[in-house]
């Protein structure tokens, strides 16, 4: 089983990388629903469900790079991104994730003591792709 170090992870936003990564998030859910229901004869019958509608959202969590306009930059507040989670890094034949999403929320941190950070989130609009960097 391989394992992967998260210093060498990639967020590109279109085929724009973006800068001072510190850590980003994935995560796919699909929605469930009951196929049987209580009925006079067979009042109480196990649950079964079948999936649903599926959504992904997903988070990329910086250092605050004002200079990065064609990526932390590019992202505001619902805008239409296409979005690259590449854990493994961008070389040819590295996963990527991938999907269309809009920026639903910013937020920028500082503290007295640190480096200012931004956070983005997203909402994904439409499938999440598994592939491999072209």
């Amino acid at each position: 089983m391989s394992q992967f170090h998260g210093s060498d992870g990639v967020v590109k936003i279109g085929a724009a990388t973006v800068a001072e990564v510190k850590s980003f998030s994935v995560e796919e859910s699909a929605e469930t629903y009951e196929t049987n229901a209580p009925t006079m004869n067979d009042p109480a019958p196990a649950k079964a469900f079948k999936a649903g509608a599926t959504s992904w959202n997903g988070s990329v969590d910086c250092f605050w790079d004002d200079t990065d306009a064609t990526g932390q930059e590019a992202l505001t507040v619902g805008a239409a991104v296409t979005v690259h989670f590449m854990p493994e890094g961008d070389t040819t034949g590295d996963n990527d994730i991938n999907g269309s999403a809009i920026v639903t929320g910013i937020s920028k941190q500082a503290a007295h003591d640190g480096i200012v950070e931004a956070s983005f989130t997203l909402q994904g609009s439409g499938a999440l792709t598994h592939g491999a960097a072209a």
